[in-house]
């Protein structure tokens, strides 16, 4: 399996990461790893997520931090779609 971004994942991504390195380096430092651990952990096991109602994404924890990856199998890929926080509303999730 390959792991991928989309264009408006790794814009959100680093937005998050921006806001938060403006307060505190090592906090986007300790979050930017987490993401990438959690990421890496879904080419082992890609249906770890909880399937979305809609059925296409999946959504993953990124433990112990309030962000949530949203991410899609698709063949041998694992495409990740954003990666937002838990308390924005969901009506601006990935769908």
């Amino acid at each position: 399996m390959k792991l991928r971004y989309t264009p408006a994942a790794v814009a959100e991504l680093a937005e998050v990461l921006d806001y938060i390195a403006e307060r505190s380096p090592q906090a986007a430092r300790s979050i930017h790893a987490r993401v990438q651990a959690i990421s890496h952990l879904l080419l082992q096991h890609p249906r770890a997520g909880q399937l979305q109602r809609r059925g296409r994404l999946r959504r993953i924890v990124v433990y112990p931090y309030p962000y949530l990856i949203f991410y899609q199998i698709i063949d041998d890929d694992i495409v990740i779609h954003g990666v937002r926080h838990a308390a924005r509303k969901p009506s601006s999730m990935p769908r």
